[in-house]
């Protein structure tokens, strides 16, 4: 029997989990937990059932790690403290800002009651945290930058759509390509937030919804918008099924350091991802980590971790001997 996984919620993330499953031997899906009406929610895997989220913790013994798939504005800063009490968890907590303060809630619950919880895992935070990790220990003298995009946020697409009068709502994030430019030719500029990306809105509004209103709410959004060059285009349904009914992304994390004893060498580390579905590619490093959680909770090991924390062959399904023969 594999690792056996609970999904709660079934959204893009939730989907993206369940095909990532499917790809990794070791593990299993034992059980699909949904806010909507179960019966409703027809998913992939015929060996697993869905079941009403209140369900959730009387099925905590059939299941081994639960990926939490809600959104960051509302959804996991409540869920994933609750659920640590009863389960390993995982979740893509992505408001950066916040992200000491749901540590702290996680870890809590998770260490009374003798769970794993890890958090922020993904591309960014996740996989693009690392990287800046790894690239400042090896450039101790150097620049971070990070550039997202061109592609849709999920978080910030969510945090649109919970605006009263959003019927629906997608959000690019757009790399200023001249900062772009100057970072990768070793000229470590120093940019503002505003001057590295711009993010484009393209929104359904409820019919009769005050316009003026969701264009000011977005742009004065904390966190999400507030410090960027914000355009915001009101279109159709029809125009968003026919143009944005894909979910790319990608992005780069590069670091322009200096060696030598009189800085005379230049260096610079950059890492980059090009996806054409944000959601599956997320769903992927949140299955690699539910690996790691499970196997650290064997160990005895409990609270919150993130991905600084989680030794990378623990993400793998292969055994010491193996990565060191073919990865090393």
């Amino acid at each position: 029997m594999g690792i056996r996984i609970g999904i709660l919620g079934y959204g893009n993330l939730g989907r993206g989990v369940e095909c990532a499953i499917r790809h990794n031997d070791d593990m299993e899906l034992a059980a699909v937990f949904t806010r909507r009406d179960p019966s409703a929610v027809k998913i992939l895997t015929e060996t697993a059932g869905v079941y009403n989220a209140a369900d959730a913790i009387a099925m905590k013994d059939e299941i081994d790690v639960l990926i939490i798939c809600g959104g960051s504005a509302t959804d996991l800063p409540v869920q994933t403290p609750e659920y640590a009490k009863y389960f390993n968890v995982i979740d893509s907590f992505d408001t950066h800002a916040r992200i000491p303060e749901h540590f702290a809630s996680v870890d809590k619950a998770a260490s009374e009651n003798g769970n794993i919880g890890i958090i922020s895992v993904g591309w960014d935070p996740g996989m693009f945290s690392l990287n800046r990790l790894y690239a400042n220990a090896i450039l101790t003298n150097g620049e971070d930058y990070t550039f997202w995009g061109k592609g849709v946020s999920q978080g910030h697409s969510d945090a649109v759509r919970r605006i009263a009068g959003v019927k629906d709502a997608k959000q690019y994030t757009i790399p200023v390509q001249n900062a772009l430019d100057a970072v990768r030719g070793g000229e470590a500029p120093e940019l503002t937030t505003r001057e590295k990306h711009t993010r484009e809105c393209f929104v359904v509004p409820e019919e009769g919804a005050d316009l003026a209103r969701i264009e000011k709410e977005i742009k004065t959004m904390p966190n999400y918008f507030s410090d960027y060059d914000t355009t915001v285009h009101f279109i159709t349904e029809e125009e968003m099924a026919r143009d944005h009914s894909g979910i790319p992304h990608g992005g780069f994390v590069i670091r322009s350091g200096k060696t030598g004893w009189n800085d005379e060498n230049n260096h610079v580390i950059e890492y980059s991802l090009k996806l054409d579905s944000n959601p599956e590619f997320t769903a992927s490093v949140l299955v690699a980590y539910a690996r790691a959680a499970y196997r650290m909770n064997q160990e005895g090991q409990k609270g919150c971790k993130t991905v600084f924390d989680i030794p990378p062959a623990y993400l793998s399904a292969m055994d010491g001997a193996e990565i060191r023969r073919h990865l090393l």
